[in-house]
Parts: structure tokens; sequence; C-alpha cells
């Protein structure tokens, strides 16, 4: 049951689609292809178990937890209030 303005089923539309969003990121995310055998970011040796675990690999451990520590944009904001828009 939708409030307001919104029709019925809405809200579990923008719950499947947030979710369908964030697969879709997370799938990009994943490496593919041929991987190195050397880091691209510090050009130290990839270690044999890392490339085996992760194919496609381009970076060594310690640089892609940099990596992932950096902040990341926003997605896209589905939610039709003012107050989400404030934030």
């Amino acid at each position: 049951m939708a409030g307001g303005w919104s029709r019925d089923g809405a809200v579990q539309e923008q719950i499947d689609d947030t979710v369908s969003d964030a697969v879709a990121k997370a799938r990009g995310r994943l490496a593919n292809g041929a991987g190195r055998k050397d880091c691209i970011e510090c050009g130290e040796d990839i270690p044999e178990a890392r490339r085996l675990a992760m194919p496609g690999a381009t970076t060594c451990v310690a640089c892609q937890s940099l990596r992932d520590r950096r902040p990341t944009a926003a997605g896209i904001n589905r939610r039709a209030n003012k107050d989400s828009q404030l934030r």
C-alpha cells in the first residue's frame, strides 16, 4: 500500500531499482580479463595467491585496500520528499 501521491507498488519499485543499481555497480567493480604480475599503483609483484583468487587483479592487496577506503559518490536519490533532498 502506497501513501500520498504515489501509486501502489511504487515503494517496492524504488527498493528494487536501488538494489539493481547496487548489484550493477558491484559487478562493474569486479576485475575481469587478464590480470597483471605487477601492481599498477606501486609496481610491486602481485602474489600468485591473489592472482588465483582474483582473476584480472591489477593491484596488490595494500594498494587495493587504499582504493577501497576512498570515498565514493552518492547514488541516485529516489525519495521524493523535501527532507531527503536537503541531505
